[in-house]
């Protein structure tokens, strides 16, 4: 491995101090590792096999790597150039996610820094054996080598070449390692702030290569995709094939937001030669032919390295400000899930602690939620389910409405339908007239006579009656009580999943809160059953006054169904709503008579008809009690207010050793999740303060947590509680002591991105900057301009 001399103006002149510290920070954070956990803006190299991105990437960066016509790359290389006085090569192994965790550590563990370059060429053949990348081994690997080289004379950029495109399997490369490569050059391609160079080697038909589709597939608005042609001396002068490569780097055939460009590779069977002779003859190439008569600014690798470091410079600062908010977004979610794992617990007085935390903040969110007070971030969204489920006395309260409305429709035996009068028996009932009903009762009554007179009747007739009718409200009780018990267990399962970590609330649950609702399960069902007796097997009693006034009702109602019987016949009519107009006189007394006549001959019928009704007004009266038993004993006394004893701390303090153990015990899962998001956070805080610190020091001590806080408010997002989090997560300083440190303004970023001297290509017009600034102070008189404005300035 060879490095090259740069002695060109344009690395010269790529960057101003500001902008290559805008670059040292994307670095930083790179180098921090938090592009494991958020993308970053970088530039990949990407393209179908042996199309010339090694050489694109030795000409861009001018690290020579020992290309042959018959190799490729085997690995994502991810090639990190950065400007220093002091010369050094640093070669480390980032494992892909799917290496095992002994993997991981031996390939995460190969680090290693060389004063000069000689050794460098055996250190990454070293590597490469550490991957398992063989002559008689795999062929390619999806593991990341991290080459780092910095010097008086390098550029400041990072570029990720990527192996190239298989089209189909051969001998060496089986069908695994065709899908492997497409594989990591698609996720790669996915990242949105990826900048892709998609190299189109001029050897083969454009159309034929599998990395425009690829390229279109990830970015269908071809918004960060620069297209690359390569050896374009290979097409023979004045072909259809040479015209056709022409009108693709004028952007008119495959059309992408930054362009094309072209490059002419170094001939590698000539000989290596040094990266100024190849230029030397690049040039001369461009300065004849077809290829004269493009702009110099979409030929040769002067104009590339220039637009190359503009493009990666614009990508970044248009995504610093939403890459500040998804650090900490994600510093919010860490916390909370840190949070919800609570403390170390290691012996029992530390798992008792954590019990009792947890028992602290179950009986809040549980006494909210008793009382219907739906503050806290736990209820969410009341018109989602699961926001629903989590509103227990709105449940409840539901419920007990569902319930009595249910056993007024169908809590009765038998219901008294009388013909086309659109009623419907439920399932279980009985549907009669009146008259049948009468019936039935005449037939009970004579076979259950006393000594009672004839028209009156047994006053046992009217419990008998009374136990046949409300005997479906054993069913319907049974099922309303285990409805509401069931939504209370589901709700606290919602409340132990919300206080403490996945692996605690499986054996809280488990352990503590099934025992208790099976508990709660058999009072409530006792209790039900305790209501229910008197109404079962007892004679009706009651003192209720609405007894008395419902029979009077039902006998007035009788009544004046007779009375207005009678008049219809006496004065011959039909309907009594009609005025009745008469020339000659009416006969008072015998009116009256036929008023007062006895219509009913039949002492059992009319003795049917008064315990008819004395049952049916009972049964009112017996229906609104229960029904207010049921709710006040069983539902509120028996289910409602255990709910706040279920894990109260003096549960836990009277809890024995062994059960705090088993459940507050923290598993190997749970400390290996607590050192990944610990590990995750330290890296995401490290990023935050790279960033707080770039801001700070370009915009000077403003609040930019209220901008992010007011941000995350107004943002759209798919993950509503993560959000919450993550607001809330800002507010606190027990996990990270840089939470309020954060400091700037999204203006101050515009005026960053005025500093930034965009590219001025043919494909598009030159952006006004001054338009820009103008559009922004108009913004800001108005109130705090948002993050996303920054996005919409035109970057080329």
């Amino acid at each position: 491995m060879l490095l090259e001399t740069f002695q060109t103006d344009a690395l010269r002149d790529m960057c101003t101090e500001e902008q290559l510290d805008l670059l040292n920070s994307i670095d930083s954070l790179r180098s921090q590792g938090i592009s494991h956990y958020i993308s970053l803006p970088q530039i990949i190299v990407c393209g179908d096999q042996s199309s010339g991105k090694s050489s694109v990437l030795e000409a861009i960066s001018g690290v020579a790597f020992p290309v042959k016509s018959n190799l490729c790359t085997r690995f994502p290389t991810e090639l990190v150039l950065r400007k220093h006085a002091h010369i050094g090569v640093r070669v480390s192994i980032v494992p892909h996610h799917t290496r095992s965790d002994v993997e991981q550590r031996s390939l995460g563990d190969f680090c290693e820094e060389l004063n000069s370059f000689e050794g460098l060429p055996v250190l990454i053949e070293r590597a490469k054996e550490a991957m398992g990348i063989t002559t008689h081994g795999k062929a390619f690997s999806n593991d990341l080598l991290r080459v780092e080289v910095s010097g008086p004379d390098r550029p400041h950029l990072t570029i990720v070449d990527l192996p190239g495109l298989i089209h189909s399997e051969t001998r060496k490369q089986s069908a695994m390692d065709v899908q492997l490569v497409q594989d990591v050059v698609q996720s790669y391609m996915k990242q949105p702030r990826s900048i892709i160079l998609a190299v189109v080697s001029a050897k083969n038909d454009f159309a034929n290569q599998i990395v425009l589709k690829l390229a279109r597939d990830a970015d269908p608005s071809g918004k960060r995709t620069l297209g690359i042609i390569t050896k374009p001396d290979t097409l023979i002068a004045g072909s259809e094939s040479e015209t056709m490569f022409v009108s693709l780097a004028k952007n008119q055939d495959v059309e992408f937001r930054l362009g094309w460009h072209v490059l002419k590779n170094m001939d590698m069977d000539q000989g290596q030669s040094t990266l100024a002779q190849r230029d030397l003859e690049e040039e001369d190439f461009f300065s004849h032919g077809i290829w004269k008569d493009l702009p110099s600014s979409l030929v040769g690798i002067g104009s590339l390295r220039t637009r190359l470091s503009k493009v990666l410079l614009s990508q970044i600062a248009t995504e610093l400000p939403s890459l500040i908010i998804e650090i900490e977004d994600k510093i919010g979610h860490c916390k909370s899930r840190l949070r919800r794992l609570g403390q170390p617990r290691i012996t029992i007085d530390q798992q008792k602690s954590y019990l009792l935390q947890i028992s602290q903040s179950l009986q809040e969110l549980v006494k909210s939620a008793v009382d219907g007070t739906y503050n806290d971030p736990f209820f969410g969204d009341a018109q989602s389910t699961k926001g629903y489920h989590k509103r227990i006395r709105a449940i409840v309260q539901n419920h007990n409405e569902e319930f009595a409305q249910r056993v007024h429709r169908r809590g009765h035996y038998r219901r008294i339908c009388e013909p086309n009068d659109g009623q419907i028996p439920a399932k279980h009932q009985i549907g009669v007239t009146r008259e049948q009903y009468i019936k039935h009762i005449s037939h009970l009554l004579r076979r259950t006579r006393g000594r009672e007179l004839p028209g009156t009747f047994n006053p046992l007739i009217v419990r008998d009656l009374f136990l046949e009718q409300c005997s479906p409200w054993e069913q319907l009780t049974r099922s309303h009580t285990k409805s509401v018990w069931a939504a209370a267990r589901d709700f606290l399962a919602f409340v132990v999943r919300h206080v403490t970590d996945d692996a605690t609330s499986a054996a809280v649950i488990e352990e503590i809160i099934l025992p208790a609702c099976d508990t709660i399960k058999r009072d409530i069902d006792a209790k039900t059953e305790e209501l229910l007796i008197p109404h079962q097997t007892r004679h009706p009693i009651t003192y209720n006054h609405y007894l008395t006034e419902n029979l009077q009702k039902v006998r007035a109602e009788r009544d004046e169904a007779e009375l207005a019987k009678n008049l219809k016949s006496f004065f011959r009519v039909d309907s009594l709503e009609e005025p009745y107009c008469t020339d000659h006189s009416i006969n008072l007394e015998q009116l009256l008579k036929s008023l007062i006549a006895q219509s009913e001959p039949d002492m059992v019928r009319f003795a049917s008809i008064e315990a008819l009704d004395c049952m049916l007004a009972y049964y009112k009266v017996a229906l609104k009690r229960f029904v207010d038993d049921i709710a006040n004993e069983v539902v509120e006394a028996r289910l409602m207010s255990s709910l706040s004893r279920i894990l109260s701390p003096v549960t836990v303090f009277d809890m024995p050793a062994n059960l705090i153990a088993r459940i507050a015990g923290e598993s190997k899962e749970s400390q290996s999740i607590r050192e990944q998001l610990s590990r995750e956070l330290l890296i995401l805080t490290k990023g935050s303060e790279t960033c707080r610190q770039f801001v700070k020091t370009k915009t000077g001590d403003l609040d930019f947590d209220t901008l992010l806080a007011d941000d995350y408010l107004e943002r759209d997002s798919s993950d509503e509680s993560i959000c919450e989090e993550a607001r809330l997560a800002a507010e606190e300083s027990e996990l990270s002591d840089s939470s309020n440190d954060l400091v700037g303004t999204t203006e101050s970023l515009d005026d960053l991105m005025d500093e930034i001297t965009t590219p001025h290509f043919e494909e598009g017009p030159k952006p006004s900057i001054q338009a820009s600034k103008n559009a922004s102070k108009k913004k800001k008189s108005k109130g705090k301009k948002k993050v996303e404005d920054i996005a919409s300035l035109e970057l080329l």
